[in-house]
């Protein structure tokens, strides 16, 4: 038998459980479904959250949802591997373990997943030293020797973006020709003082659970403590493509077309956090999240008192219009006779 919600929330980050948060306060019957796989998880402190600077990520998580269920939502340890729109414009959602729920509206905050370069080593060290965002981990490393691995382009913008955190850096052009580079980024790069070694890195070195650098093809080492590289991301957008949400192509992977409050182009479907876009740290993340909640909540209200309102039109149910030549509304029952 299919469970009815009025909303259920496919993600259980920052994004969905805020969106849970704002939805069981306003009292609305939800639903999270949470696979569990948080896209910070080998991150030991999440840095840059208001008030929850420095804190483990799955503490983060573990108290959001002792929130949630204070309000009444139910949370569901499963993955959502197929939903479809019912002639209503509405939801029903099949979970990995067999169960069918059926929402009204229905968000997708489940993430992307990050895909490293083939390098040996690399993978071990992500989230330690390892590093992607210098905005959540530039703090923790400044001031050592950084290399940043070239995996397109936009490699050369991290390197710069880098040096507000070291003044030794190092970019190793990797996957990138040292011919792909303009004019423009040579200069950017010697004006910044970030030293350019081309050739493909082949394994990461670590010594003692340190990273200590990175040996080339050619055998050639370099002494780093840090490396900062930019994984190839993977939105995990297979619901949003099985409802017929429009998604746009960017350089980070296909992201759905949203308004300002999260809603795709699919009626009752939205999306929130790094399923909306690349670069929503978890503070972003809980923000997009808390505006769907909300934005959610308002059209379930206006839709329900719309269809109150076509229900009772013509019947004289309406409260207001009931009185109407009768006297039997109270707003109406004093028209024109001062006793309103």
């Amino acid at each position: 038998m299919t469970e009815r919600y009025e909303v259920v929330v496919v993600g259980g980050g920052a994004a969905g459980l805020s969106a849970a948060l704002v939805l069981g306060r306003a009292r609305r019957r939800t639903l999270v479904v949470d696979a569990g796989e948080p896209r910070n998880a080998p991150a030991a402190h999440l840095q840059g959250f208001l008030s929850r600077d420095g804190m483990p990520p799955a503490e983060l998580l573990a108290v959001g949802r002792e929130e949630i269920a204070r309000y009444g939502v139910e949370l569901v340890p499963d993955r959502a591997v197929d939903a479809v729109r019912d002639a209503g414009g509405e939801f029903d959602v099949t979970l990995a373990g067999g169960r069918t729920v059926h929402a009204r509206h229905l968000v997708v905050a489940t993430g992307l997943k990050d895909e490293l370069p083939e390098v040996a080593g690399l993978a071990g060290r992500f989230g330690r030293d390892v590093l992607h965002c210098p905005y959540c981990h530039g703090w923790e490393v400044r001031d050592q020797a950084f290399g940043v691995l070239a995996t397109t382009a936009l490699s050369v913008h991290q390197a710069l973006m880098v040096t507000q955190w070291s003044k030794d850096v190092t970019l190793f052009l990797h996957e990138v020709a040292e011919a792909d580079l303009s004019d423009d980024d040579l200069r950017r790069l010697a004006a910044a003082g970030v030293a350019v070694v081309p050739g493909r890195v082949a394994e990461v070195t670590v010594e003692a659970d340190r990273l200590t650098g990175v040996r080339l093809a050619d055998g050639s080492a370099h002494a780093r403590q840090a490396l900062f590289v930019a994984p190839r991301a993977a939105p995990r957008n297979d619901l949003l493509r099985r409802l017929g949400a429009e998604l746009r192509e960017t350089p980070f992977g296909a992201y759905p077309v949203i308004d300002e409050r999260g809603l795709t182009s699919v009626p009752g479907l939205w999306a929130a956090g790094n399923a909306s876009g690349f670069a929503e740290q978890v503070i972003n993340a809980a923000s997009r999240g808390y505006r769907a909640g909300a934005a959610i909540n308002g059209e379930l209200l206006f839709a329900d008192l719309d269809a109150a309102v076509a229900a009772g039109s013509g019947t004289g149910g309406a409260a207001v219009a009931a009185g109407s030549g009768t006297g039997g509304a109270a707003v109406a029952a004093g028209s024109g006779t001062g006793g309103a």
